[in-house]
């Protein structure tokens, strides 16, 4: 058996949740496990539809983006999740949809404003969106890019991986990650319902409020813990 058989396993079963859950459309979405350990990660290999996904199929990856066992290609996102598992060290799981309401927001190029308590229950800030890369990364190693493109507009908010779980991509599709890929699945889940929320918010009343800082605050305390809140960047 392969030294890496968890991993798949932990891979397969979180790629199997994503069509459960409605995230995914044939094959636009993959999601993959690491163990830091062994400085790999398993992910869902390219093109293949999930009911012939199997834990043998999916592909074990190091952290520079090199296939280091299996017999089909990686997820064409393969070197997004490996610029990620590289630069932020205590991310277990990414998750890579092209959901719905998610994706609109990320094509429109716009944050999602935090509007109400089950956003605050899961974050303190909007749901950020990173640009659009420029023409010069554009025609780069574009994969490899993105991860950058969203490491560095981290940066640029002064935002914590660990404390935001989840971004937007604009003119592409949401990224979510967490300590497990389970984690990294709910906040996928989470990250379209809020999106689609927020989408109606603004449909019923053009100039709805972001919710009152107090009410941010006790929503996430109230799930998190006392002196979990870390504010609006």
């Amino acid at each position: 058996m392969s030294q890496y058989q968890h991993i798949k396993q932990k891979a397969y079963e979180a790629n199997m949740q994503l069509p459960k859950l409605g995230l995914v459309l044939f094959t636009f979405g993959n999601v993959s496990a690491a163990d830091r350990e062994l400085g790999v990660f398993a992910i869902k290999p390219s093109g293949v539809p999930y009911d012939e996904l199997s834990p043998e199929k999916m592909v074990i990856v190091d952290f520079d983006g090199n296939t280091v066992e299996g017999s089909h290609r990686p997820s064409s996102d393969t070197k997004t999740h490996a610029v990620l598992y590289k630069n932020w060290p205590k991310i277990g799981g990414i998750v890579h949809t092209h959901s719905t309401y998610a994706t609109a927001w990320a094509q429109s190029q716009r944050c999602i404003p935090i509007f109400g308590t089950t956003h605050a229950d899961h974050l303190t800030t909007d749901i950020p969106c990173a640009p659009p890369m420029s023409d010069e990364m554009i025609q780069g190693d574009y994969e490899y890019q993105t991860g950058f493109q969203i490491i560095d507009h981290f940066t640029e908010l002064g935002l914590s991986y660990e404390e935001v779980e989840m971004v937007l991509v604009g003119n592409h599709a949401p990224f979510t990650w967490g300590k497990t890929a389970d984690k990294a699945v709910y906040n996928s889940a989470v990250l379209e319902s809020v999106a689609q929320m927020a989408l109606l918010t603004e449909q019923i009343n053009v100039n709805a409020p972001r919710l009152k800082d107090a009410l941010i605050k006790k929503h996430f305390e109230r799930k998190h813990g006392p002196d979990s809140y870390y504010g609006q960047s």
